[in-house]
C-alpha cells in the first residue's frame, strides 16, 4: 500500500510533485477539519492531476458507522478527525482477537483524549491545546518568555525546558485521569492508544503502556471505504 504524507504548505503542489506519478486512483476518501478553504485547494489538485476522474467524498460524523457508536451529544459535531480515529481504534482492537475500551490519544495543533467502550460506543472526550499552542499562549502573556523549544524532563532546570516540560505533563496528566475515569467505568484496562505528529513527546512520561498508530485516521478511512458507511 502507497502512503505518503506532505506539509500543508505543500498542498497547492501536490498534482505536479506527489501525485505526479501515482496510478490514477478509482475513488477518492478524505477527511478533513482544516476548514472549507483547504477543502477547495485539496479539491483544486484534485481536477488538475493528470488523468484523474474522481469526485472526492469527505467523511463527516455520523451517529454510527463501521461498528461505532457515537454518543456526542449532537452525533454530526464530532469532528471527523476524532470520529475516524475512533473507527480505526476500534477496528485495530478487534484484529486483535480482544474486546476491551480503548483511550484515543491524539496530539497535534490541539489533543483529543476519547473514551471508547468495550462495545464500540464512543462515551466522550477532552479537547485541549497542544504544544505549540501552550507555548504561544504563554509568550503572548507573559514578558520575557519567548525561548527556544526545550526538552521534556522531570526536573527542568532553564525555561525552555521548564515550559516543554510543563506542557506535556499538563497533557500526561489530562490522559492519566480519563484513563483512571475509563478503567473504573468499564471496570478493566482500557488500551491506550496514541497518533499524531506530536505524539513523541508526550509517550516518554506517559505513565501507562500504550500504543502509538502513525495510520489511524487512515486505518478508520479505510474501514469505513470498506463498509461504505458514509
Amino acid at each position: 500500500m502507497l502512503q505518503g504524507a506532505v506539509f500543508l504548505e505543500a498542498i497547492d503542489q501536490l498534482a505536479e510533485t506527489a501525485w505526479k506519478d501515482i496510478a490514477p486512483p478509482t475513488q477518492m476518501l478524505g477527511c478533513i477539519v482544516a476548514g472549507e478553504g483547504v477543502k477547495r485547494r485539496v479539491e483544486e489538485q484534485i481536477d488538475l492531476a493528470s488523468n484523474w476522474n474522481i469526485e472526492p467524498r469527505w467523511v463527516n460524523a455520523t451517529a454510527n458507522a463501521a461498528g461505532v457508536i457515537n454518543g456526542y451529544e449532537h452525533p454530526n459535531r464530532l469532528g471527523a478527525d476524532r470520529w475516524v480515529a475512533l473507527i480505526g481504534a476500534r477496528h485495530h482492537i478487534l484484529r486483535t482477537g480482544t474486546r476491551r475500551p480503548a483511550l484515543v490519544v491524539m496530539v497535534g495543533t490541539a489533543v483529543t483524549v476519547d473514551a471508547l467502550d468495550a462495545d464500540g460506543r464512543f462515551l466522550g472526550g477532552l479537547i485541549l491545546p497542544g504544544f505549540g499552542l501552550m507555548l504561544r499562549a504563554l509568550e503572548m502573556g507573559t514578558a520575557g518568555l519567548k525561548v527556544p523549544t526545550g526538552e521534556v524532563l522531570d526536573f527542568p532546570a532553564n525555561t525552555s525546558d521548564a515550559l516543554m516540560s510543563g506542557g506535556a505533563n499538563a497533557i500526561a496528566g489530562a490522559v492519566d485521569r480519563m484513563y483512571r475515569r475509563l478503567s473504573a467505568k468499564t471496570a478493566s484496562e482500557p488500551a491506550l492508544i496514541m497518533t499524531g505528529g506530536a505524539a513523541v513527546k508526550l509517550a516518554p512520561i506517559t505513565e501507562h503502556s500504550f500504543e502509538t498508530i502513525d495510520t489511524l485516521i487512515f486505518e478508520g478511512l479505510l474501514q469505513l471505504q470498506m463498509q461504505r458507511c458514509l
